[in-house]
């Protein structure tokens, strides 16, 4: 066998090898378990599905697309790097265990900016980060963290054992930073933007001005998908949904101004790749991994006049047509030509951040947008073939009985095919926060994406708008069997029927339970139960904003 070829045969299978003497015969003994193998970074994050009991459910589980991008850029850079994928893993001990299989020199906790759950910082997953950061910290790595939360309260983290904390988009400093500590480069720290740490000769902490955002997209590598366990997913999504999904993003960030809405790492900026690099990606994860469906996962999608028209032509002349959902405004839908080009681009679905039936609350939220645009919205794109998702928002400020029977309104008359409902979530960095500030308490972000706990003093209780969420999913499951029970045959009519009294059986008791609800005082409800360090537990939470 040529030396080469036996390398790479050993390297793959480890095998124990032995040569007979004088006879130049190799017998080869498999080793049951892998020898360590070393690897320069080791890439993680701490969005578990496993802890989010509402969308473990769901299970629509898409892997971590910001961290692939760091990833690949590291690579371009000449760096060795292997990931450990949370999203699919049972807890933390299968970080450590990878910690102790790669032994990195490095352990970067780079969060999916592009996951808007990773936005919310939920307290959970902060939890497993920094159980995460203790793990890479005995393991003797050096780590570096990346994401919303780490961006909001960086000294919390050093504090926790990060070594350095990346502000805001975090491709290019986390390159001239593995350069300074791999010491390939003469940058000082001092130098690198968009650094935060602690200075070498004490506690305090220096925090470097922040790095403007990458504009030309178009030169970053596609994400790193060979380190991803491909086929897992695709098990998962046959079994649960009987199609495949991957995700994808043509875009960085949002120009728009919604009070609510927290822009810790590209703020008010947009950038855009072009419609003939995103179709190139989408050609390519056809030929490689034939995924049935694409989320494109941007704040907006095709926001640029012209860009979803041009993107449509370059998926025909790549032959690259992929059913796809996306999240569009929508004010932007009512552009000349605009649904059409969704269509032919491939669009099977738009989500609307419809938030709300009143036009006074979409005001106060500074939107931008009327309702009478999302009725038309949703009238266009089911005349064109493509099915609505409205995301809907209850619970802001001046919020009245009248305003959330807008809402439940809008979702009637629409008929949407799917919907999305939360409450108002104050965030740093946004007006809404400065608004309710002083209102605020001891807890200041959710558990998990299913908590809707009230973290001001709102116009209703906690208890009130978890009720309304569960009416208002009832009353939406209940009008789709009902329309459902207008096609198809007998024994289908039959299914829905039932379906459609079970849901109405509950309409009494939902109804008399909000009513009861609307009336009580407005008190906070406790936090659900979250086992936590000791160190945590000691620590108000309202220390961390």
């Amino acid at each position: 066998m040529p030396a080469a070829q036996w390398k790479l045969f050993t390297s793959d299978w480890q095998p124990w090898v032995s040569t007979l003497s004088g006879r130049g015969e190799f017998f080869v003994f498999y080793s049951t378990h892998r020898e360590t193998q070393m690897t320069d970074i080791l890439f993680g994050q701490s969005y578990y599905l496993r802890f989010d009991p509402k969308l473990w459910e769901a299970m629509q589980p898409y892997p971590p697309l910001g961290t692939l991008y760091a990833a690949s850029y590291l690579r371009s850079r000449g760096y060795q790097a292997s990931l450990f994928d949370a999203m699919l893993a049972e807890s933390e001990a299968e970080w450590d265990r990878a910690l102790e299989q790669q032994r990195p020199r490095l352990a970067v906790l780079y969060e999916d900016n592009f996951n808007y759950l990773s936005k919310m910082c939920l307290l959970r997953m902060r939890q497993a980060a920094c159980k995460m950061i203790e793990m890479a910290r005995r393991r003797g790595c050096t780590v570096i963290v990346a994401g919303s939360d780490a961006s909001d309260h960086a000294e919390y983290y050093l504090s926790k054992g990060a070594h350095y904390v990346l502000l805001g988009e975090g491709e290019i400093t986390l390159g001239e930073l593995v350069d300074h500590l791999f010491e390939k480069s003469s940058q000082p720290l001092s130098e690198i933007l968009g650094l935060v740490y602690f200075k070498s000769d004490s506690q305090a902490v220096v925090r470097n001005p922040r790095r403007p955002d990458l504009r030309q997209l178009d030169e970053l590598p596609f994400p790193a998908w060979d380190l991803v366990d491909v086929e897992r997913y695709r098990k998962i999504w046959y079994e649960r949904h009987g199609y495949f999904s991957m995700n994808m993003a043509t875009t960085r960030g949002c120009p728009y101004h919604c009070n609510w809405c927290a822009k810790p790492i590209w703020g008010q900026r947009y950038n855009a790749r072009s419609p003939q690099n995103v179709a190139s990606e989408l050609k390519w994860l056809k030929d490689h991994y034939q995924p049935d469906h694409i989320w494109f996962v941007d704040d907006i999608f095709g926001l640029r006049p012209g860009w979803v028209a041009q993107f449509a032509q370059a998926v025909e002349d790549n032959s690259a047509r992929t059913p796809f959902k996306s999240l569009n405004r929508a004010d932007l839908l009512h552009r000349e030509g605009e649904i059409e080009a969704l269509r032919r681009a491939g669009c099977q679905m738009v989500w609307i951040g419809a938030e709300s039936g009143s036009q006074k609350i979409l005001d106060a939220m500074d939107k931008g947008t009327r309702v009478e645009q999302i009725y038309a919205a949703a009238q266009s794109l089911h005349a064109a073939g493509i099915r609505v998702g409205f995301f809907l928002q209850f619970g802001y400020p001046g919020e009245t009985r009248e305003d959330i029977a807008r809402t439940f309104k809008m979702v009637r008359d629409c008929q949407p095919d799917d919907i999305g409902a939360s409450v108002s979530y104050p965030l740093p960095g946004t007006p809404f926060y400065e608004m309710v500030k002083a209102q605020l308490g001891s807890q200041r972000n959710w558990i998990d994406s299913n908590d809707l706990a009230m973290l001001y003093q709102g116009p209703f209780s906690t208890a009130f708008y978890r009720q309304l969420h569960s009416m208002l999913h009832r009353e939406f499951r209940a009008r789709r069997y009902w329309r459902a029970m207008l096609h198809g045959g007998v024994g289908w009519r039959l299914r829905q029927m039932m379906r459609w009294l079970n849901q109405i059986a509950h309409w009494p008791y939902e109804r008399l339970r909000l009513e009861y609800l609307a009336h009580q005082p407005h008190k906070p409800i406790a936090p659900l139960p979250l086992r936590m360090s000791p160190d945590d537990a000691a620590r108000p939470s309202g220390d961390l904003r």
